[in-house]
C-alpha cells in the first residue's frame, strides 16, 4: 500500500537565511507560499546519484530524486516507485512493479529500462556505497514496469538500500551530462533552484508541480543552509535563520530549548576511533592486534563523555546498538581505562619506546575531543599527528583510504546493514577490505541463515570484533534533533538521525 502521510528532513547544522527569506510561519494563509529552512552542516559532495552518501546528506537527494523504496521511521519498508516488492522462496530474485505515472522533471517517463540502467550504474559506479548493491548479479527489465534483481546469495539488506542511496533514481540525461553533479535531474518532490542556490553554501529546492505524490509535498520552498562550524549554528537556532538542525553536540541544550525549540533525543550513532588498517597494509602498528587493545584501554570513555557530551550519552566499546540482536551489554565496558594495560600491550607489541600514528581531524566532529584524544594516547605512549582536514573532503579521504586509524561518529543500524556498512569486506567504511577466516565465516552464516543463525552469528561477530579492537567506540552519542514551534520532525530513530525530507511538516 502507498504511503499517503508527511515524512520529511534534515542533519544540521545550519547558515544563515537568504536575503528575503524567513523560518517557516504557521501563520501563512493557506493560500500563500510556504517555506522551511533547514540546518546542514555539510554540502552535497555531489547531486551525481552513482556517488551518492546517506546519513548526514540525505536530505538533498530526497529533495530532487525518487527512491525505489521508502524506509519509514520505525525502520519499516515501504513501496514508493515501486509499487509491489517480492522475494522468491529462496531469497535470490527480487521482483519490483513500477508505478506507470512517473515523469522525470525534464519529461522523460520512468520505465523499467531506466531503473535497470541506474541500478547497474550505481553498481558499477565506484562511489562509498556501490557495495550495497554487490550481491547482485543482474538486473533485467521484462517488461515496461517490471525490475527483477537476480542475487548472488540473499541479502538481508537489500530492500533497505534500495530505500536509500541505492535506490535513487535519475533521469538519462545526466548519465553522461557534464553537469550531473550539480544540475540534478529527478522525478522527486522538488527542483533545485540554480538561480537561488550558492554551491557550498545554500541550496533552494521548489516545489515540483508534477509530482506524482501531491500529498507530501507540504512545502512550496525548502532551503538547506549549510554552515560548519557548531557555534555558528546554535546561533542560528537563536536567532531564528533556521526551523530544524541536527545538534552536533549537547554543549547548548539549554540556550536551544530557551529559543523555543523541541529537542528529541536518540543513541543511534557511536563517536570514536575507526582502526581501519586491520591488516597493516598503510601503518603495520595498526595490523597488530595488541595496538589496537592498547588504544582501547588507553581510552577514558566516562571521562570524554562528561567533557564532551556533558554525560549525555552511553560509555561503550561496541558498535552494535541496543535493539541489536548481536548487543551484549557486557561488551559496552570490555576494555576498561587502563593506561598500564596499554603500555604492556605496547611493549609486547615491540613499541616500548611508543609510536607515532597519524589520523585526520575536522572540526564538525568537535574540536574539542583531538586533543583529549591526542593526551590520552600519549600518556601511554601513542603520539598522535592530527593532519586537520576540510569537512567535504573528510569521507573522501577516510575510504581513500588515506589514513590507518580515524575519528568518526557513524550511525549504527540494524544488524546485516551495519556489517554491510561497517564490516564486511565490501563495506564502505571498511576501506581496506579487511577480513579474517573468522569474520568471513560467521557473515556468510548471518547471511544464508534463518532468523535464529543470524542472531546467534551476530553475537559471535560482535563479541569477536570487540576482542579484536576493530573499533576504538567512546560511546553513543545522546544526538539530539531541534525543531521549532511552527515546525515538526519525526526521526528515523531507527535508521537516521537525519529526519526524511518527508517527516519535517508544519505543525498542526
Amino acid at each position: 500500500m502507498l504511503r499517503w502521510k508527511t515524512m520529511a528532513a534534515t542533519f544540521a547544522v545550519a547558515a544563515l537565511a537568504l536575503a528575503g527569506c524567513s523560518a517557516a510561519d504557521e501563520s501563512t494563509p493557506d493560500d500563500e507560499p510556504t517555506s522551511v529552512i533547514i540546518g546542514q552542516f555539510l554540502a552535497p559532495a555531489t547531486f551525481e546519484v552513482t556517488q551518492a552518501e546517506w546519513g548526514n546528506r540525505a536530505l538533498y537527494y530526497q529533495a530532487v530524486y525518487d527512491t525505489l523504496l521508502y524506509g519509514e521511521s520505525d525502520g519499516s519498508i515501504e513501496p514508493n516507485l515501486a509499487t509491489e516488492f517480492v522475494y522468491s522462496d529462496d531469497n535470490k530474485e527480487l521482483t519490483l512493479t513500477l508505478r506507470d505515472d512517473v515523469e522525470f522533471t525534464d519529461g522523460t517517463p520512468l520505465t523499467a529500462e531506466v531503473v535497470v540502467e541506474n541500478l547497474e550504474r550505481f553498481k558499477n559506479g565506484g562511489g562509498a556505497y556501490a557495495g550495497d548493491l554487490a550481491n547482485v548479479d543482474a538486473f533485467e527489465a521484462p517488461d515496461e514496469t517490471t525490475v527483477v534483481l537476480t542475487l548472488s546469495a540473499p541479502d538481508p539488506a537489500l530492500l533497505a538500500y534500495l530505500s536509500r542511496e541505492a535506490g535513487l533514481i535519475a533521469a538519462p540525461s545526466t548519465f553522461d551530462a557534464e553537469d550531473a553533479a550539480t544540475n540534478p535531474v529527478g522525478s522527486g518532490p522538488y527542483v533545485l533552484n540554480q538561480d537561488a542556490t550558492t554551491t557550498g553554501t545554500s541550496y533552494v529546492f521548489t516545489k515540483n508541480p508534477d509530482y506524482w505524490n501531491t500529498e507530501v509535498q507540504l512545502w512550496d520552498t525548502v532551503t538547506m543552509n549549510v554552515l560548519a562550524d557548531p557555534t555558528a549554528g546554535i546561533n542560528a537556532i537563536q536567532a531564528g535563520e533556521v526551523d530544524t538542525m541536527v545538534l552536533t553536540d549537547n554543549n547548548n541544550l539549554d540556550q536551544v530549548e530557551a529559543a523555543g525549540f523541541t529537542i528529541e533525543a536518540s543513541e543511534l550513532n557511536f563517536q570514536g576511533l575507526l582502526l581501519l588498517d586491520r591488516g597493516g597494509e598503510l601503518d603495520p602498528a595498526i595490523g597488530d592486534v595488541r595496538v589496537r587493545q592498547a588504544i582501547n584501554y588507553a581510552l577514558d570513555r566516562e571521562g570524554l563523555l562528561e567533557a564532551l557530551q556533558l554525560g549525555n550519552g552511553t560509555v561503550t566499546t561496541q558498535v552494535f546498538n541496543k535493539a541489536s540482536a548481536a548487543y551484549d551489554p557486557e561488551l559496552d565496558s570490555f576494555y576498561s581505562y587502563d593506561p598500564e594495560k596499554s603500555r604492556e600491550l605496547l611493549a609486547e607489541a615491540g613499541f616500548e619506546d611508543g609510536l607515532e600514528l597519524e589520523m585526520s581531524s575536522t572540526a564538525v566532529l568537535g574540536a574539542a575531543q583531538f586533543p583529549l584524544i591526542g593526551q590520552q594516547l600519549a600518556d601511554v605512549g601513542i603520539t598522535v599527528n592530527w593532519v586537520d582536514t576540510p569537512v567535504e573532503n573528510y569521507i573522501a579521504d577516510l575510504t581513500a583510504p588515506k589514513y590507518a586509524a580515524v575519528p568518526m561518529q557513524l550511525e549504527t543500524n540494524a544488524d546485516w546493514q551495519l556489517i554491510q556498512f561497517m564490516i564486511s569486506r565490501t563495506a564502505p567504511f571498511n576501506p581496506f577490505g579487511f577480513g579474517d577466516e573468522t569474520t568471513d565465516a560467521l557473515i556468510s552464516e548471518i547471511q544464508n541463515g534463518d532468523k535464529a543463525t543470524q542472531d546467534e552469528k551476530a553475537a559471535e561477530l560482535n563479541a569477536y570484533i570487540v576482542e579484536q579492537g576493530w573499533f576504538a567506540p567512546y560511546y553513543r552519542v545522546s544526538a539530539g534533533y531541534a525543531y521549532n514551534a511552527e515546525t515538526t520532525a519525526v526521526t528515523l530513530n531507527a535508521t537516521n538521525i537525519v529526519p526524511s525530507i518527508f517527516d519535517i511538516t508544519p505543525a498542526q
